[in-house]
């Protein structure tokens, strides 16, 4: 196990302080964790159902839509085509709510204090615009998944929407909102909760989770995901370990509140490859 950070765990942890748009659980939300999933290899097709119910029993919709950087955000998550190996198109509609969702996020005290680290770092520029633009280069910046493809994919698609690779496996798709969209419309199916050898069944209050689900005919053995927290949140938290990152994989160990978290975020050139949380203990 690697040795804490413990300068970004402050950090972090004073953006999940500052992170008033973050949903509280047991009255903004409530999740039903049912029962432990069955450890299975990506590709399964017959696995295992330990919930037959809806890991989201249910979110204050009325609030989420309240807030701007949810709504900005929901509003992006049909703009793509889920599937690697076929081509985005980007319409000028799309780059405008991309821009809408950025200034969102760029005016929440969460993003503010991003910023002012990464300038201390020298690894941003003063000017908001200025960042705001390199947030759309690392984020939403087509490029291709696999050599000689057509540009499919892009940070935000992958992290927050999820992408599918030849029906036969779910990539990305780490976000609460997408997850809990998909559920609502039947496209995914929550199998259960997953722990690490010999630890404790996680508790419905717990904001960060490990899940194995199936979206679109194929399974994900283990996602890892925050759950209830604001876009700007996670925005801010894999921005600032993309732009300090000096290796293709970065792996960062961190304690935000109770979390003991192992941060992930890979590169694909300039743009993010990638970006998760790995639940270490609670």
């Amino acid at each position: 196990r690697r040795a804490l950070n413990h300068e970004l765990s402050k950090l972090f942890s004073d953006m999940w302080d500052m992170d008033v748009n973050r949903l509280v659980p047991g009255k903004d939300y409530t999740i039903d964790l049912q029962g432990k999933a069955d450890v299975t290899q990506q590709g399964d097709s017959a696995v295992q159902d330990s919930a037959a119910r809806h890991l989201f029993h249910n979110v204050n919709e009325e609030r989420l839509k309240s807030i701007k950087t949810f709504a900005t955000f929901i509003s992006l998550l049909d703009n793509y085509e889920t599937s690697t190996g076929m081509a985005e198109v980007v319409t000028p509609e799309e780059i405008v709510e991309n821009n809408c969702f950025l200034d969102a996020i760029l005016a929440t005290e969460v993003m503010k204090l991003a910023h002012e680290y990464l300038l201390k770092k020298n690894l941003a520029k003063p000017n908001l615009a200025d960042f705001k633009y390199q947030l759309y280069d690392i984020w939403f910046q087509l490029y291709a998944r696999k050599e000689g493809d057509r540009p499919d994919s892009c940070g935000f698609e992958h992290v927050f929407v999820g992408e599918t690779r030849r029906g036969k496996q779910i990539l990305g798709l780490h976000n609460w909102v997408q997850f809990y969209l998909q559920e609502k419309r039947n496209q995914i199916d929550y199998k259960g909760y997953v722990t690490q050898k010999n630890k404790t069944r996680p508790h419905k209050d717990d904001q960060v989770l490990s899940i194995q689900f199936s979206w679109k005919g194929s399974v994900k053995p283990i996602g890892s995901t925050f759950i209830g927290v604001s876009p700007e949140f996670e925005f801010a938290l894999y921005t600032v370990i993309f732009l300090l990152a000096e290796e293709r994989v970065t792996r960062e160990t961190v304690k935000i509140e109770e979390y003991e978290l192992q941060m992930v975020v890979c590169h694909h050139g300039h743009h993010i490859g990638t970006a998760y949380p790995v639940l270490l203990s609670t």
